[in-house]
């Protein structure tokens, strides 16, 4: 699978996660690519730590509004109806336990819901923005990645990364399969047919717990 193939998987599997009426906040990266996979007849409403509720499809080029940008400092429209407001309040709203999901990237998660996703300077990120407070507060975090970065294992055992949050992380999704955290451990609930699991473990640290009822992924 090439760059774009494995975005798309990911993304597309993510969209399936969101329900009609949830408040979604979307991390830099892939999870920016999700709402062009949302299915037409599920209304989510979008929110951006910087300030923004109601954030519609990205512009058609040449039609960018250099005044609308998410979080990542890429170009948005808005809805009829958005919110623009200070970040204060954004945050508030986050804290506050009003974002259904979040959908963020990560450099680790690892068997017990553990995120590391910190700014490494000069390394790995450019900066880690609000995901402390996102999955802290968010109802569900989901962890949309690429399951390994350049053949290292980004699923681990324990993160080997300083944490970002401990334990908030409820489903990650990569372009070999969706993984949920539990209390014995990360489920293989689905996986990609290009794939085996063999294949999967193998690319994965952490031992995963494969059901006897395996579904293929969701598209």
């Amino acid at each position: 699978m090439d760059k774009n193939q494995i975005r798309e998987v990911i993304a597309r599997r993510a969209a399936l996660e969101l329900k009609d009426g949830d408040l979604v906040n979307l991390g830099i990266g892939l999870p920016t690519c999700v709402p062009d996979y949302i299915p037409k007849d599920v209304h989510v409403i979008l929110q951006s730590e910087n300030g923004l509720i109601g954030i519609g499809p990205s512009p058609a080029p040449g039609e960018e509004d250099k005044n609308l940008s998410n979080a990542g400092g890429g170009y948005v429209t808005l809805k009829c109806g958005a919110s623009c407001f200070d970040s204060a309040t954004s945050f508030g709203i986050i804290r506050g336990g009003h974002v259904d999901v979040t959908i963020l990237g990560a450099l680790q998660v690892d068997e017990k819901g553990n995120l590391a996703n910190w700014m490494i300077p000069g390394k790995l990120t450019p900066g880690m923005g609000g995901a402390m407070d996102l999955v802290s507060g968010a109802k569900k975090v989901i962890i949309a990645m690429e399951h390994t970065a350049k053949g290292s294992h980004k699923i681990m055992t324990e993160c080997s990364l300083p944490l970002t949050a401990a334990g908030q992380v409820n489903l990650i999704i990569t372009e070999m399969g969706v993984m949920e955290i539990t209390p014995e451990g990360i489920v293989l609930k689905e996986i990609n047919p290009e794939f085996t699991v063999e294949e999967v473990q193998a690319a994965t640290e952490a031992k995963l717990i494969i059901p006897k009822d395996i579904k293929p992924i969701q598209q």
